[in-house]
């Protein structure tokens, strides 16, 4: 696998790669990488004859009460493991690259952003989405591929890409869980044993507000009732649980689940000082 800094180096690899006939495969990440970064670099490559993985850890994106400084940084031992799943180059570019002197441009996707996440992690998706639009216009590969675990930033991705015409299909890929269900995240190794035990009831109980509404339950009382118990496995606070449709992210609306449109459940709540977001689909009774 080889490394490349700047995009003209980028560009040049994968100019090779399109004059030989291979398709490409792009992966992003802010490194720290576990089993859900590598399962993606798995889908890439099934997909694809190339295979792109990035790492920057985006600036852009964190919050003013974020610590970007305590992210987690270890390019070569992320770098081995990209190899050995099989990625073919891997983008790591310096800040200066990526957001050069004088850079003054953002991305802003309306509507699914605002609620949720949005709430929560004002600036986060413009950061997000400016950083994603500039390595799928520096790369332009056939297909990018993300995680459903983000599945707020998965529908902004993919809105945004539509809306500005880019010419890269953007896959979504199903959330890796540890073995109590406990969906894979860089944040879990912030965890203390005890921190540990409770996140593991994250997933449960969105299993169980997510049954509810598909057996006709109300979807707003249920959604309550799983912050309520999440509250009392420990989590403290609670921000949001909340079921919404699945595309837009907008509140479920006549026709939503049973009548075409599909729902998901996602949740974000904290233990300790670790912040955990999850999500499940609602999978309605035919």
């Amino acid at each position: 696998m080889k490394t490349v800094r700047t995009i003209a180096d980028l560009r040049a690899v994968v100019r090779g790669w399109r004059a030989a006939g291979e398709t490409v495969g792009l992966v992003t990440t802010m490194g720290a990488l576990h089993e859900g970064h590598l399962t993606l670099i798995d889908a890439a490559a099934a997909g694809n004859g190339k295979v792109i993985s990035t790492i920057f850890v985006n600036p852009s994106q964190f919050g003013p009460s974020e610590d970007l400084s305590r992210y987690p940084r270890r390019e070569a031992e992320d770098a081995e493991m990209l190899a050995a799943r099989g990625a073919d180059l891997l983008f790591a570019p310096p800040v200066d690259e990526v957001y050069p002197d004088g850079f003054a441009t953002t991305v802003s996707v309306a509507g699914v952003t605002e609620a949720l996440e949005g709430k929560f992690r004002p600036g986060h998706f413009e950061g997000v989405a400016t950083v994603v639009a500039k390595l799928l216009l520096q790369s332009l590969p056939d297909r990018a591929y993300f995680g459903e675990k983000d599945w707020q930033q998965l529908q902004t991705i993919t809105r945004m890409a539509r809306d500005l015409d880019i010419p890269v299909e953007i896959a979504g890929v199903p959330t890796v869980r540890e073995d109590d269900g406990l969906a894979m995240s860089s944040r879990n190794a912030y965890l203390s044993a005890d921190e540990r035990r409770i996140a593991g009831t994250l997933n449960v109980v969105l299993r169980e507000v997510a049954a509810s509404v598909a057996e006709g339950g109300d979807p707003e009382a249920a959604a309550e009732q799983g912050a309520a118990k999440l509250r009392e496995a420990g989590f403290d606070p609670v921000q949001y649980v909340a079921v919404r449709d699945a595309e837009d992210l907008g509140p479920p609306r006549p026709g939503t689940g049973g009548d075409g449109r599909a729902m998901r459940v996602l949740a974000a709540a904290k233990v300790g000082k670790t912040r955990l977001i999850d999500n499940f689909p609602v999978e309605m009774k035919v």
